[in-house]
């Protein structure tokens, strides 16, 4: 999770940076650097969220035939 929001933050900071440099004809490379970086923060974001729910699910399937008397705190 922290390298999605490392990645989100990196290409929002590209974009902020090709604005400045929006003149030149760099600005291409920089907005592909911005879409890359997003797309890939947001793809280990996401990533993050199906693993921490997977794990979830499987916790409560446990303490579901468990039982309740051997109930973990």
């Amino acid at each position: 999770m922290p390298i999605g929001f490392l990645f989100v933050s990196a290409g929002i900071l590209a974009i902020v940076y090709s604005l400045d440099k929006l003149p030149n004809n760099d600005w291409t490379v920089w907005a592909t650097v911005s879409i890359l970086a997003i797309n890939l923060g947001l793809g280990f974001l996401g990533s993050a969220l199906i693993h921490k729910i997977k794990s979830d699910l499987i916790r409560r399937e446990r303490l579901k035939h468990r039982g309740p008397e051997q109930e973990e705190i």
